[in-house]
């Protein structure tokens, strides 16, 4: 997945993963529930770190907040313990209270010590605000739609408008899920860096393909469009998304060792992947990046005082950071090229990368 060598775009010259996908670390999986039925057009993705219980084996994790423009929960108690210790769950905006309460009660199934014999769940719930193509005050995903997209999660999952990504807008053109993996080298052993957004950022024009500001030729024919019968409807669209007033979500997974506070400057690093597609972080973007670990995990319990865990030599970082970069380009690109084209809610358009891309090349 991600961008494959048929689509002739090429992102950096680091080795891609497996699948090009954030499964490519070993144990993490993806799962999605879309809702697409007239003016409902949104869903729910699940990112599971690991496939065992994650509360009482928790990942190492970090986060960084570019732009403060959103509504996640979570994020203050990843960011003063430095770990994860519930599945991640993306939805729209007005969702996130569903979510967490969905999750919750995952969690609580799981585990019957949760809020007896020992604390509650830091539930770890994202969002972009779909409402320029869903109905996003009907609050249509329920506490099953989570549970949905938890219990389907797998190694191989799709990209482009699909589970949170449905009603999802980038840069003039569909936004929505999108990934991409980076492998590299360390004391002889391979290891691997994957990325999944949600992307709904952007103002229209500025779209950056692979060095390409193709976004101006894209805006200069959606402005055409305007003149013509069949794309009238989408006329409100274009113009509420003049100004950058989205947002996206960047998870970075990684099987490297690394600490809480190299997370953290990893997290970092996904900015450099965003900025290259054309973003500058607007005022009314919400854009935020979580990074984990799979390989240092913290027990929930221990009989131990002291725990043992790995880190890299900080001094070789650049090859996890260019990795980080590389990937997050590649997964914002590629949620743009699987998406295909939504009509929503007041007749608003969307069209996906795509469509124009093979006007371009005629």
């Amino acid at each position: 997945m991600g961008l494959s060598k048929n689509t002739g775009i090429v992102i950096g010259n680091m080795q891609k993963g497996k699948n090009n996908l954030i499964t490519d670390v070993p144990g993490v999986k993806v799962g999605h529930l879309t809702l697409s039925k007239g003016e409902i057009q949104t869903g729910v993705t699940a990112i599971l770190p690991h496939e065992g219980n994650l509360f009482r084996e928790k990942v190492m994790a970090g986060s960084c907040v570019i732009n403060g423009f959103g509504k996640s929960v979570g994020l203050i108690q990843l960011n003063e313990l430095g770990t994860i210790e519930t599945p991640i769950l993306l939805t729209n905006t007005l969702s996130v209270g569903t979510a967490v309460t969905a999750l919750v009660k995952y969690m609580l199934k799981q585990n019957e010590d949760i809020g007896v014999s020992t604390g509650t769940v830091n539930s770890l719930v994202m969002e972009c605000n779909d409402g320029k193509l869903n109905d996003i005050r009907g609050l249509h995903i329920k506490e099953k739609h989570v549970t949905d997209a938890l219990e389907s999660a797998s190694i191989i999952f799709e990209e482009g408008a699909v589970g949170a990504g449905r009603g999802m807008c980038c840069l003039g053109v569909k936004g929505g899920i999108g990934s991409a993996s980076r492998v590299l080298q360390m004391d002889g052993t391979r290891y691997t860096v994957g990325v999944l957004v949600l992307s709904n950022f952007g103002e229209r024009g500025d779209l950056i393909l692979a060095g390409n500001p193709v976004g101006k030729c894209i805006r200069q024919m959606q402005d055409e469009e305007k003149t013509q019968k069949e794309t009238e409807k989408c006329q409100s669209a274009f113009e509420s998304g003049e100004r950058d007033q989205g947002s996206i979500i960047m998870v970075v997974a990684t099987d490297l060792p690394l600490n809480e506070r190299q997370l953290k400057r990893t997290a970092k690093r996904a900015g450099a992947g965003l900025a290259r597609t054309g973003s500058f972080y607007g005022n009314g973007s919400g854009d935020i990046a979580v990074a984990f670990s799979t390989t240092n995990r913290v027990p929930h319990y221990s009989e131990k005082d002291i725990l043992e865990t790995k880190m890299i030599y900080d001094e070789h970082l650049d090859s996890v950071f260019r990795a980080t970069a590389e990937a997050s380009e590649e997964a914002i690109l590629s949620s743009l090229y699987h998406a295909e084209s939504v009509v929503g809610v007041r007749g608003s358009v969307r069209k996906g990368l795509r469509e124009y891309l093979d006007r371009i090349q005629e």
